[in-house]
């Protein structure tokens, strides 16, 4: 480091701090998240065209139970779209991915709806009972074997707190405390 800089105040030390920061805010602008890129303005007669009989609904967002506002769109009984609350005291009007994805997974065309099993490679249908049957008896089997720690259950990002919970209760009657989900954020 050359004296200079040195008589001026900076140290190694913060010279580190401030190539860091500069360096995050360039490749955070360089990989898209610069919002004005992400962002455009609503055009409410293009929603007006797309959903004419709908009706505005003020909700809360059920994942992690912090609270924030969503302003959702229903036509006929069926949640077709949905807004964070501008106004909200909590999410002042803002999103996190989880929020902002819960219509997607509702609706989502990639949304497994049933059970499958891969047999000979191919992925195959099952009912629910051959589905419950075969997973309940493949982890009776581990954990006579290999004790109930040998299992570890995860739920995701996707999962509300409310099901986060139902996982650790699971957990704990199957005789373990290994779990991970986004309750633990």
């Amino acid at each position: 480091m050359s004296e200079a800089l040195s008589n001026r105040g900076l140290n190694r030390r913060k010279f580190l701090k401030m190539s860091a920061i500069a360096g995050a805010v360039g490749a955070t602008s360089a990989l898209g998240a610069d919002q004005a890129k992400v962002i455009r303005p609503a055009n409410a007669q293009e929603l007006k065209e797309k959903y004419p009989n709908s009706k505005k609904v003020r909700t809360i967002c059920t994942y992690c139970s912090v609270g924030c506002g969503l302003e959702a769109e229903v036509v006929n009984g069926v949640w077709v779209r949905q807004e964070p609350a501008v106004d909200h005291p909590i999410s002042l009007g803002g999103h996190c991915c989880k929020g902002a994805d819960m219509i997607d997974r509702v609706r989502g065309e990639k949304r497994l709806r049933y059970p499958m099993e891969r047999v000979n490679g191919e992925w195959k249908r099952i009912s629910w009972d051959d589905a419950f049957t075969k997973i309940g008896n493949k982890m009776k089997q581990l954990r006579d074997k290999y004790g109930p720690d040998s299992m570890m259950y995860l739920g995701s990002s996707k999962v509300s707190g409310e099901q986060s919970y139902y996982i650790r209760k699971f957990a704990a009657f199957y005789g373990t405390n290994n779990i991970d989900t986004i309750a633990r954020i």
